[in-house]
């Protein structure tokens, strides 16, 4: 059998000790082996590991949320450097997805890495005789949240294809797992992981993007749970753990938790900013995004997303007239779930459970808030799923999320086809080094 890029991890590289220079900021500096972490890890040791898996988590995200915006018809990607963006990923003339390409292998080697650096915390932090047992469920909490959200992340790109969710021994790795039982494991590991943090007690801290005044690892677990929850049709559940997130129907659409950037010693900036009318290398909101915002509300502020290029930039027979303007600067922060995706997810657990009057409201707050008007739609549960894609299409704009929105919904004919020949893929295939 071929081995497995996570057999051949270097995890030397992650646990090289990453440190919070400032609560704003991730920093770092030299740290543990990983048999030293591994054997008796003081609490010095594994704050270090916490703060590097949190480091970690931000290595090729532009690099995944491009991937996932191209497949999704939210951007373009131009690049002098590399054609495959408008070529591979869009299907150009047939073209099909390969399984040993960077926009596939680069993203999924960056979360198996924090996976590993989290399988490692949950066996330093269990066998170490320097922290007390509720200071140990402290760290085996962060760990499996946050393994759980990297997991996540890599079955967004394979769907059907799994991935492989045992991953602690690198010699005997677990099997690929379908996407219904790859979910379960993940919904597992989350609830492990809540029973924990609240049991636990936390000597870590990490950057300011987990300050947030909603409060906490275990709000930010019940956060992704809500999600994980919808991918399950699970829709009492999406309630449930919203309920014990940081959601709140009438709270500030911005709350939540994010990656934050720095130019500090070691530190990173912001992978997915370009600076306005950049050229060569380019970012821009599909145009089907500002026409079709337009011709919904031409009052709605969420145009702001997309800025007017003072010149059209335009690569392998796609134009683009406006940049991607989420991101003001290259230390801006970049969210990971925010209060308006939840408020999305309470619209459409309500939808699916025939609430619709639930559903509407928590709609309503979402377009009167963004400059529109009140829903006028049909009253229907079909018809409320519609509009909180389109919802969740204008409010989550290069977020990660439309392209795994319309495939769960069966709904990928949707999309639009920017040349003749172009396709709209499913799924990625699994990466080659992952080969059984």
């Amino acid at each position: 059998m071929k081995k497995s890029f996570i057999i051949n991890l270097s995890a030397g590289l992650m646990l090289t000790g990453v440190l919070a220079s400032c609560n704003k900021e991730i920093g770092s500096l030299n740290g543990s082996s990983v048999d030293d972490v591994s054997a008796n890890p003081s609490r010095l040791e594994l704050n270090n590991m916490v703060v590097g898996s949190e480091a970690g988590m931000r290595t090729q995200i532009g690099l995944y949320l491009d991937a996932v915006g191209v497949l999704g018809r939210e951007v373009y990607r131009f690049s002098g450097a590399e054609p495959r963006y408008t070529t591979e990923l869009l299907g150009k003339n047939d073209l099909t997805l390969t399984n040993n390409v960077f926009y596939l292998s680069n993203p999924w080697n960056a979360r198996y890495r924090v996976v590993k650096n989290c399988n490692i915390i949950i066996a330093g932090a269990t066998r170490s005789t320097l922290i007390t047992d509720k200071q140990e469920k402290g760290y085996t909490g962060f760990a499996k949240t946050i393994k759980a959200y990297q997991l996540l992340l890599n079955l967004n790109y394979t769907e059907t294809n799994g991935i492989r969710v045992d991953v602690a021994d690198p010699d005997k790795l677990g099997p690929f797992l379908s996407y219904d039982q790859s979910l379960t494991e993940i919904a597992k590991l989350l609830d492990e992981g809540k029973t924990e943090i609240a049991e636990g007690e936390a000597l870590y801290v990490l950057s300011g993007g987990f300050d947030n005044k909603g409060g906490g690892m275990l709000k930010f677990n019940r956060a992704i749970a809500a999600r994980v929850a919808a991918y399950r049709k699970d829709w009492p559940g999406v309630l449930s753990a919203l309920s014990e997130s940081f959601f709140n129907l009438d709270g500030d659409f911005a709350d939540g938790f994010y990656h934050v950037f720095s130019t500090g010693p070691n530190d990173q900036t912001n992978p997915s900013y370009f600076r306005p009318n950049n050229t060569g290398e380019a970012r821009l909101t599909h145009p089907s995004f500002i026409t079709d915002l337009t011709a919904y509300s031409a009052a709605d502020d969420r145009k702001n997303k997309a800025r007017l290029r003072t010149a059209a930039e335009s690569s392998d027979d796609l134009t683009g007239t406006h940049d991607l303007a989420l991101f003001a600067s290259n230390t801006s922060p970049m969210a990971i779930i925010r209060q308006e995706e939840l408020i999305l997810l309470y619209a459409e657990a309500k939808a699916n459970l025939d609430e619709i009057t639930d559903a509407k409201t928590a709609i309503d707050k979402i377009r009167t808030k963004h400059g529109g008007v009140a829903y006028a739609g049909d009253d229907t549960k079909e018809a409320l799923i519609t509009e909180n894609l389109l919802q969740r299409r204008f409010s989550l704009l290069y977020e990660g999320h439309r392209w795994i929105d319309l495939r769960r919904y069966g709904r990928l004919a949707e999309l639009p086809l920017d040349r003749t020949n172009d396709t709209v893929f499913e799924r990625m295939p699994k990466p080659l080094t992952e080969a059984q």
